[in-house]
């Protein structure tokens, strides 16, 4: 009975992060806190921990819960290798039971047991789509991970998943929403523009949308931002779409 309630006290805590966090970075940073607090106590040992979420044409979030774990996740990117990214690419867990005799991961695992680290756990997180995540929890101590812990881990992991793809699906809704607002923007700007140059040249539309194309080439600039500068010329202001997102 006492497991249950603390894994219906760790789901409220996720499904309320995911309420409570404005961006997907403030999300993951309280489920790493998270998770440090709730494997610590299990093992009975001080742990850092740190998640990497990978999407599709989007530069990879990492959060941490500590600068021990910040550092750890630095030495992982240099080297584009270890157990987070290796359980976030590959679907597995990965085990370090002590990085002094570690042999799988290369240069990493010196630079890693130079910052005293001796031990490491990276277990995935399952997502939909293309979407993939990994958390890294880190111990100074070996053999800091029995068989208890890993399956503690891996249902942290579970538990966390939901909420996760949760998480990512309304930042990729906001993402979505504020991309769609700035192609409005830039719409509105240049359908001003268009008017301007009609105006002022007495010419059609289509000549109109010619000759700003044609000086966007000329000077290498996009085609909202020339639109911006002929409508700020004659506005002394930038344009203002009315519309809500």
């Amino acid at each position: 009975m006492t497991g249950e309630v603390e894994e219906n006290s760790i789901r409220g805590e996720l499904q309320d992060l995911v309420l409570e966090s404005a961006q997907i970075d403030e999300f993951l940073d309280g489920m790493v806190k998270i998770a440090a607090r709730e494997l610590g106590e299990i093992t009975g040992k001080t742990m850092y921990s740190a998640v990497t979420l990978l999407r599709p044409k989007r530069a990879a979030t990492v959060a941490s819960s500590s600068p021990e774990a910040r550092n750890m996740d630095e030495v992982q990117y240099a080297f584009d290798d270890g157990p987070c990214l290796r359980a976030a690419r590959e679907h597995t867990t990965v085990v370090v039971q002590d990085f002094k005799e570690e042999e799988r991961f290369g240069e990493y695992t010196g630079a890693v047991a130079g910052h005293g680290i001796r031990s490491a756990l990276g277990v995935p997180i399952l997502l939909e789509g293309d979407a993939n995540a990994g958390l890294d929890l880190y111990c100074r101590e070996p053999l800091a991970f029995n068989a208890e812990s890993i399956d503690a881990a891996e249902q942290f992991a579970r538990r966390a998943s939901r909420s996760l793809q949760i998480a990512v699906r309304v930042a990729t809704l906001m993402e979505h929403s504020q991309h769609m607002s700035v192609a409005m923007e830039n719409r509105t700007t240049i359908d001003l523009a268009v008017g301007i140059i009609m105006g002022q040249n007495r010419c059609s539309q289509d000549e109109a949308v010619n000759i700003l194309k044609a000086a966007s080439n000329a000077r290498n600039v996009k085609l909202h931002a020339v639109a911006a500068a002929v409508v700020e010329s004659v506005n002394n202001a930038s344009a203002t779409t009315h519309f809500e997102a």
